[in-house]
């Protein structure tokens, strides 16, 4: 088998964990599957399992992790000339286009997170602190101190507003979101 043939049926074998895991959590709870539960809905032996995702918890997180991930990625890095707030848009259009054309992973993960409050808690604050960092990103780029009262309220309205974009994801929402965060920041006081 080559390099690609084994790495491809990898990828495979890690989605089918992750959408069997999402829909067990949003069915029967996130508590009330077990790896064994999981193991068997994707076919795979438990030691698999958990060879790729050590516990329960990283395994119903692993979608956010990614795209925490990415959304760090993009505001440390952004497109020349974009500031924090473009980059921050194109990164949540980006994700509205990835998944509208995805193997449906994302409707299985709001699933779990509606049936599953815990792990709602446990997303918006992994999103809150990916938000904290972009807000020292963009209070530098403002002339704010970091723990500047206006930085923190930037993170606050950000966090807010996209954790309502992931729960409600159109074109019509990241506009009014954008606009929300913007309007908010031109009411601040200069730094």
């Amino acid at each position: 088998m080559s390099e690609g043939a084994r790495e491809r049926g990898k990828a495979r074998r890690r989605q089918a964990i992750l959408r069997s895991a999402y829909q067990l959590f949003a069915e029967r709870g996130f508590e009330a599957t077990t790896i064994a539960d999981i193991a068997e809905a994707a076919e795979v032996a438990p030691r698999t399992v958990t060879l790729y995702f050590p516990s329960k918890l990283e395994l119903a997180t692993s979608y956010l992790d990614e795209m925490v991930d990415r959304l760090q990625a993009a505001l440390r890095a952004p497109k020349s000339g974009t500031t924090t707030l473009g980059a921050l848009e194109r990164w949540l259009r980006e994700e509205l286009r990835q998944s509208n054309s995805s193997d449906k992973l994302d409707a299985l993960w709001d699933r779990m997170l509606e049936t599953n409050p815990a792990l709602q808690a446990v997303a918006h604050a992994r999103l809150a602190e990916a938000i904290q960092e972009g807000a020292r990103i963009y209070a530098a780029e403002s002339g704010w101190a970091p723990d500047a009262f206006a930085a923190r309220m930037v993170a606050a309205s950000a966090a807010a507003a996209l954790n309502e974009v992931f729960m409600h994801p159109s074109e019509e929402n990241i506009a009014t979101a954008m606009a929300f965060i913007e309007a908010g920041i031109a009411a601040l006081p200069a730094g």
